[in-house]
């Protein structure tokens, strides 16, 4: 329910980022050059002020001025308040998790996001090994060989909101992580691409979930 949640007040938030930003971009050349150059957390809490402006109603192109500023002071409040949604149901999610499987969140790239909880959670009976765990998010490889070329492909099945949050665990340790950064340069060495590197390290990381969330599981049926 929180993802749910979570995930609405993202596509809303989004959708009023690009509103306002497409509004900017047809308002009266003054008011542009007055929110020029302001990063997005500035541009919104300028335009947030907008919306206390007087309401009254003028007359040719003034009209069309106030209007603007009210629209994007509205617009503004409304991302306001969206974020602030989504800082609840994060804060709301980090401690499920804290009570859940604190262990997830003391490892690299891992935080509050329960897509990968929620799979666990949902096909305990599937999750034998860790190679079930891994076709499950979609990440097993895939053969596909023709003649004397042998190689492997993305596994496009299995449950994409876990495959979602693999994904951004190898992206964060990409970014952030030296094992993970030189395991990469390695396989460049190689000769592997980036999609295939990217395809090992999310298979190595449905590996170590499985383990850090194994114990939350039943043992598998005889």
């Amino acid at each position: 329910m929180y993802k749910l949640t979570k995930a609405s007040a993202v596509k809303a938030r989004t959708q009023a980022v690009n509103q306002l930003k497409s509004v900017l971009i047809t308002a009266d050349p003054a008011l542009r050059e007055e929110l020029a150059g302001l990063g997005n957390a500035e541009l919104f809490r300028t335009c947030a002020r907008f919306a206390d402006a007087s309401t009254r109603e003028e007359d040719g192109e003034e009209s069309v001025v106030q209007a603007t500023r009210i629209t994007l002071g509205l617009l503004a409040y409304r991302i306001s308040q969206l974020s602030e949604q989504i800082r609840d149901v994060d804060a709301r999610l980090t401690r499920l998790v804290e009570c859940r499987a604190l262990q997830l969140l003391d490892v690299v790239g891992i935080g509050p996001d329960v897509a990968l909880l929620i799979t666990v959670g949902d096909t305990p009976e599937r999750l034998g090994s860790e190679s079930f765990f891994a076709a499950l998010c979609g990440v097993s490889p895939v053969e596909r060989s023709s003649g004397r070329r042998q190689f492997r492909r993305l596994n496009r099945g299995g449950d994409r909101q876990a495959n979602a949050a693999l994904h951004r665990i190898v992206f964060t340790r990409l970014r952030v992580d030296s094992r993970t950064q030189d395991y990469f340069e390695r396989r460049i060495k190689e000769g592997k691409t980036r999609r295939e590197i990217v395809r090992c390290l999310k298979r190595y990381a449905a590996r170590e979930v499985f383990h850090l969330v194994g114990q939350l599981q039943p043992g598998p049926r005889s």
